[in-house]
């Protein structure tokens, strides 16, 4: 950990091509410096609704979803966003990297879109273009807001200008720096580094979830987090140190953690920024004799819970099954299925429920009670 001082008194992953690849030439202009108001036209596959709940909700939360929309007459709308009502603001700078730009994508916990003071000197010292989304502040939904805008900023200036795919980054302040490393988390194809300023969260606790085996395997092994507080901030300081615990816990090892010095809890300035993201450029790949060891204990770690789970099932403790599997999955997320799935749906096809009442139930692991409800709702995607 170092200290900066400021100045004076910071869909499958077969289709992340879709999100990570530029094109060659720009097929629209691309005007540099600061824009306001812009509007994006183009969709992508990994902001779909049907991606997000795969990629961002424990694999029970998703299954969840899934199972109420079948028991109503409502689905899945393909994109939660209308993007021609949407607007961000973007900074480009005026000199292009002979490798193509960065790009720092920002997720703000105020609702308007704006750069912070001192920030374009930034973009322009590392190359990095900037994007942020209007009203996708912390009182905005996560699933249906906050996440897609984030993701279809990345897209549609990745289709407007030439960017280095091996230098995009997700960042936030305070709220949106959790939501940036939710992201970081389920999109690592797509998101190499994450800037966390002032807002961090443990992993193993549901949220942020942690992702299917694959995808989490790719944010080990590729994604660098650079947590950068304020060294009063007390609250935020040690919510980073409990976030940096679990990464270590959860074998992600390329971290980096900077405090500002006499500050509170306030976005970086530029000095601390300029800082921070060159701590992003320096990614570690893991010792693999390290990384492989953390990862068998964990394999092990998962597979005796759910032994432990499909041990309670089959004695008929049906009751204690559901609530270790439930534990399991806020626990361990995507490294349990399918695995979770399958006993969750075991666990729904009770032999004592009439076949017309648990065929519905039978075909999702989702059924939830009132409080696990409650909790996919804060997460909810819309119907139609």
């Amino acid at each position: 950990m170092w200290r900066v001082r400021p100045p004076g008194i910071v869909r499958a992953l077969a289709l992340a091509a879709a999100l990570a690849a530029a094109p060659d030439t720009p097929a629209v202009p691309t005007p540099t410096g600061l824009q306001s108001e812009v509007v994006f036209t183009q969709y992508a596959p990994l902001a779909a609704s049907a991606e997000l709940l795969h990629r961002l909700l424990t694999p029970l939360a998703a299954e969840q979803v899934k199972g109420m929309l079948a028991r109503s007459t409502g689905h899945l709308v393909e994109q939660p966003l209308d993007l021609a009502a949407e607007r961000f603001v973007l900074y480009v700078p005026a000199a292009a990297p002979p490798q193509g730009y960065g790009l720092l994508v920002f997720v703000p916990p105020w609702q308007d879109a704006r750069l912070p003071a001192g920030w374009s000197a930034v973009m322009d010292e590392y190359g990095l273009i900037y994007v942020s989304a209007q009203r996708s502040g912390n009182e905005e939904n996560v699933m249906t807001r906050r996440e897609p805008l984030a993701l279809l900023a990345a897209y549609n200036v990745m289709q407007r200008y030439a960017v280095d795919a091996q230098r995009v980054y997700v960042g936030g302040f305070s709220g949106g720096a959790r939501i940036a490393l939710r992201l970081a988390l389920g999109y690592p194809d797509v998101f190499h580094g994450a800037l966390l300023n002032a807002g961090s969260d443990p992993l193993g606790n549901g949220v942020p979830a942690v992702p299917r085996a694959e995808l989490f395997r790719r944010f080990q092994e590729s994604t660098r987090l650079v947590y950068l507080t304020g060294e009063y901030d007390a609250v935020h300081l040690a919510a980073d140190s409990a976030s940096l615990r679990s990464m270590r816990q959860w074998c992600v090892f390329d971290v980096d953690a900077e405090v500002v010095s006499r500050t509170f809890h306030e976005a970086a300035h530029p000095q601390a920024l300029s800082a921070a993201l060159q701590g992003l450029s320096r990614h570690t790949s893991p010792n693999p004799s390290k990384l492989s060891a953390c990862r068998a204990d964990l394999d092990q770690a998962v597979s005796s819970q759910l032994d432990k789970a499909e041990a309670l099932m089959r004695s008929g403790r049906r009751a204690d099954a559901q609530k270790l599997l439930l534990e399991i999955d806020q626990r361990f997320g995507g490294l349990a299925a399918p695995r979770s799935i399958e006993l969750q749906m075991a666990l729904n096809c009770d032999p004592a429920v009439p076949e017309d009442r648990s065929r519905a139930r039978c075909e999702h692991a989702g059924d939830p009670s009132p409080a696990d409800a409650r909790r996919v709702a804060q997460n909810r995607l819309p119907a139609r």
